[in-house]
């Protein structure tokens, strides 16, 4: 057990590392490309930020834990909204001005109903997949040709960084694009093994262990990004990063888990429990985006709120799981 949790915690912080430098070293290049902040926050960095939960959803399909896959990209979208938005929120009140946003907003509530109408029958078939990664690619022309079509958006006044790339900068750059590939990739396979054997030693479903240990450590790419990004001022980027990664998550993570090892069962709780929070959470999200009229603002108290909603849900899921009376 304590090897386990050892290899969970340095496996975490690796993968945090790692995600770090491939979220840099893949902003630097788009901005050396002279690519617009927004599509920075939504395809770059909502992408990069989705890395660990690719790469560890894919190696748990391939090991023939689909659960613990399944239960990554949910507990990562439910993660993302109530705990990474409400620590960011608490932090620093954030302000959204872009019109992208808005737009992307629907398209997102759209990603969850259709999710929700897949997993209604206990499923996840070959063909499911393949749907889920088309709507990946058709987001990603999407989500590009929105930002590039919208320079003057507002969110385009925002500067992640304004360091100079130079061909020094930029070689070193795709040098630590690769090693943190690399190191994502071995990190994961480390926080993959100590999660089974966690899940053996405590009798605790796989998907509980994805919903939760996982969930969290693959969704901290998101929070340091996230704060780092509204701490600078960059708030409409760091709502675009939470926003692609949960559409990402859905239609790339679960839709490569699937097109791997078809989930021919899905836990009843998934969805009478996981993904009715997580839609709900959208929901919560869209309100919040919008403003009905107001200025879209984002305070304290409402990242106060989600917090509670964080802890209640896990509270809630380690006290099932574990059977405390």
């Amino acid at each position: 057990m304590f090897i386990a949790l050892l290899a969970i915690i340095i496996g975490l912080s690796l993968l945090v590392w790692s995600a770090d430098r491939f979220v840099d070293g893949a902003a630097i290049l788009a901005k050396h490309f002279k690519l617009p902040p927004l599509l920075i926050g939504i395809v770059i960095l909502g992408f990069g930020t989705s890395a660990p939960e690719m790469v560890v959803s894919a190696m748990a399909a391939i090991d023939g834990i689909p659960g613990l896959a399944l239960g990554n990209a949910i507990g990562s979208n439910i993660t993302n909204i109530s705990l990474v938005l409400g620590i960011t929120a608490v932090l620093c009140p954030i302000t959204i001005h872009s019109k992208i946003i808005k737009n992307e907003m629907p398209l997102l509530i759209f990603i969850m109903l259709f999710s929700g109408y897949l997993f209604f029958d206990g499923v996840l078939s070959t063909f499911d997949a393949y749907l889920l990664l088309t709507g990946f690619v058709l987001v990603i022309i999407w989500s590009v040709t929105a930002a590039l079509g919208h320079r003057s958006d507002a969110s385009n006044s925002e500067c992640c960084d304004d360091q100079p790339s130079t061909p020094i900068l930029l070689r070193r750059e795709i040098i630590w694009l690769i090693v943190g590939l690399v190191v994502l990739i071995a990190s994961s396979r480390l926080l993959l093994w100590g999660a089974v054997e966690i899940v053996s030693a405590l009798g605790v479903s796989d998907l509980v262990i994805g919903l939760t240990i996982v969930a969290v450590g693959t969704s901290l790419p998101e929070l340091t990004t996230t704060i780092a990004a509204v701490r600078k001022g960059n708030h409409d980027i760091a709502i675009g990063n939470l926003i692609g990664s949960n559409m990402f998550n859905i239609l790339g993570v679960v839709g490569l888990t699937g097109a791997i090892a078809p989930i021919t069962s899905i836990p009843a709780e998934v969805m009478s429990r996981d993904w009715p929070v997580m839609f709900a959470l959208t929901l919560i999200l869209l309100v919040m985006v919008f403003g009905f009229g107001k200025r879209s603002r984002i305070f304290r108290k409402e990242g106060i709120f989600l917090l509670a909603i964080y802890c209640s849900y896990n509270g809630y899921l380690v006290y099932d799981a574990l059977g405390i009376k």
